[in-house]
């Protein structure tokens, strides 16, 4: 008997675009011989289903079921595809798990963690992971402009804390710019991490579970033709993405070690794509995404071909491994 999946996406965040074309992504590549795919848009003023006709159905909130032709819809496992909030921040996964629904993300608490880019940090530096050295504002602190730079140097990245695709982020080459960069994260954030500028080889690797076990992807190397791997470099074909990453053997075990270290140490499962920085042949974790993008262009997915796992595959992989 087929099973019923709801694939959430949207969000209440500035990546809600993004989340849409990477939730008809998975819509359109399930399987439609074990599944009957449902898209769920999860937005702050409505829940909706929107049918193969486009036609919108409200979303019971008290049990997540849809009712349409008079037929009430209940769903064996949710498919997160949102990017922020509240589909990577925790919020969804406490409410699934509220209602007992399996869904293909990481756990509450894994979500909350690596969505706050200090706290993820904070917990992962005691077991050695190298990072950048940091600085953190929040929303009515008195800002030192002088002790900010002293401690993490020039140039240097102002980044909104709990913000993805890059949004809320600027890099700073000079003390004067850092008023502008701090309002601009700001706007997306209370909470601001500000950090030193690694120059090196940027990486993003993929670890996923797979058929029950820990699976590092084939690495990405990162080449944007901006400044930095901003939301151009990310979206609007700014930059190269090259899989498998151009790494010596030495630097690739290094960081699929890292990246694997990472994954385990917080107890995650699901999809995640984490990125580092080489400095002096060294990994430096910067974050980790747990619900990355899923477009055919997004990185995971190619990574995943690399692999030799269709997308349907690692789609399928990810109900599965949710149901159990």
């Amino acid at each position: 008997m087929k099973k019923n999946i709801a694939i959430i996406m949207g969000g209440f965040s500035s990546e809600f675009e993004i989340s849409l074309k990477s939730g008809n992504v998975v819509y359109n590549t399930l399987d439609q011989a074990k599944y009957n795919a449902y898209r769920i848009h999860i937005f702050k003023d409505k829940w909706i289903y929107i049918n193969a006709k486009n036609e919108e159905f409200p979303v019971n909130k008290h049990d997540f079921s849809i009712t349409e032709n008079n037929s009430k819809i209940t769903f064996d496992c949710v498919f997160n595809a949102i990017h922020g909030s509240p589909g990577e921040d925790g919020f969804m996964q406490a409410y699934l798990k509220l209602l007992n629904i399996p869904h293909t993300s990481c756990g509450m608490h894994q979500a909350s963690v690596t969505f706050n880019k200090r706290d993820c940090l904070s917990i992962l530096k005691p077991y050695g992971i190298l990072t950048a050295e940091s600085f953190y504002i929040n929303q009515g602190d008195t800002v030192n402009n002088q002790a900010i730079v002293d401690k993490v140097g020039l140039p240097c990245f102002v980044k909104a804390n709990k913000a993805g695709s890059s949004f809320g982020i600027s890099k700073v080459h000079k003390i004067e710019e850092l008023d502008k960069a701090i309002a601009v994260a700001f706007k997306e954030d209370d909470e601001i991490i500000i950090e030193s500028f690694l120059d090196g080889v940027e990486v993003s690797v993929g670890v996923i579970t797979y058929k029950g076990k820990t699976k590092v992807l084939p690495i990405t190397e990162i080449v944007s033709e901006n400044d930095f791997f901003d939301y151009e470099a990310k979206y609007l074909g700014k930059s190269q993405e090259i899989t498998p990453a151009r790494l010596t053997k030495t630097q690739e075990d290094l960081v699929n070690k890292e990246a694997k270290k990472v994954y385990e140490i917080l107890k995650m499962k699901g999809f995640s794509r984490t990125e580092f920085i080489f400095k002096d042949n060294k990994p430096h974790l910067l974050e980790m995404n747990t619900v990355p993008g899923l477009t055919e262009a997004s990185i995971l997915p190619q990574q995943a071909a690399a692999a030799g796992i269709s997308m349907a595959e690692l789609f399928s992989n990810a109900i599965e491994e949710a149901l159990k």
